[in-house]
């Protein structure tokens, strides 16, 4: 039986995984009490004993676990390794990426902004239809779950401010653009990844929905060397399996929470000829965190990559 480590399993990631990891019959979690979960020599211990952990963990402290976890294969789901050399990037429907994990003991988790990201852009890079010098800006819409345990509580607390009451307004009822700096996290994967030689400008916001994502890439004729049935055809030739497939656009519109609950992801087309919109669909706790790096764990094993997921 397979034993496995999960390494801050008190956060949203970390602790997700744990709870549908633990219904497998084929894994053996192996768990460090709270005074012990950040102590050097046990987890050390822990890492020795496990066939494979997670890393659900703040980048300075994933970085100082990983250098405990000797040859244990590691998904780190942290924002630190991944465009680390040594690390493969844990997208497998990008072409070959797949084989890379399964031989992997590093791998890198997806941020839930750039899955989107590179689901859309890299194919078409790859392929010729988008040029790397091209300068793309990215609009991600996600839900409140996204920004972990004190968001998660600021959003869900008893008696936020009612609309109906007289002079008040309750800013979480809005949506709120974030990353203004233009210095996001995912922004260095986003670039690499896709292959690009500058980043995008990127736009990400959250909203008053507890999970659920969705990213557009907005594209110009100019911009695409192609049409839009080209793209079409890129999209259905890269994602043919049951977790990232294409789907035509639905007629009224894409909604944030579409996905919720899931571990897939859907991405699609819309737009004109002249102005196309680049759309990714999926679960940013799913695709977007623990199902992703479930699907790598499996990966890794040997097993259906939809292994005790939801699609």
């Amino acid at each position: 039986m397979t034993k496995v480590f999960i390494d801050g399993k008190a956060g949203t990631t970390g602790l997700r995984i744990y709870e549908r990891l633990a219904e497998r019959k084929d894994l053996e979690l192996i768990s460090l009490s709270e005074e012990l979960r950040k102590d050097p020599a046990a987890k050390k211990e822990a890492f020795a004993a496990a066939d494979l952990a997670f890393l659900c963990l703040p980048d300075a402290a994933a970085i100082e676990a990983a250098e405990l976890a000797g040859d244990t294969v590691i998904i780190d789901t942290s924002t630190a390794h991944r465009t680390a050399d040594g690390w493969v990037y844990g997208f497998p429907e990008l072409k070959g990426q797949a084989e890379k994990i399964a031989k992997s003991r590093r791998i890198a988790n997806p941020g839930c902004h750039a899955s989107g990201f590179v689901s859309l852009v890299a194919p078409l890079v790859a392929e010729g239809l988008i040029a790397k010098d091209t300068a793309l800006t990215c609009f991600s819409v996600t839900g409140y779950s996204g920004g972990g345990k004190k968001m998660i509580a600021d959003y869900e607390a008893e008696g936020r401010i009612d609309l109906a009451e007289a002079g008040t307004v309750d800013p979480l009822d809005s949506p709120k653009q974030y990353g203004l700096t233009q210095s996001h996290k995912h922004l260095p994967e986003m670039q690499k990844i896709c292959g690009l030689d500058i980043a995008p400008v990127f736009c990400p916001i959250v909203a008053d929905f507890y999970s659920g994502m969705v990213v557009t890439v907005p594209v110009f004729k100019k911009d695409l060397k192609g049409k839009v049935g080209d793209i079409e055809e890129v999209y259905r030739n890269w994602y043919s399996g049951n977790l990232l497939h294409f789907e035509p656009c639905p007629d009224g519109g894409v909604y944030g929470n579409l996905m919720s609950g899931k571990d897939d992801m859907i991405v699609t087309v819309s737009g004109n000829e002249e102005r196309i919109l680049l759309i990714s669909c999926f679960d940013n706790l799913g695709k977007g965190a623990s199902g992703a790096a479930i699907q790598n764990m499996n990966i890794v094993l040997g097993l259906p990559q939809d292994t005790g997921l939801v699609i």
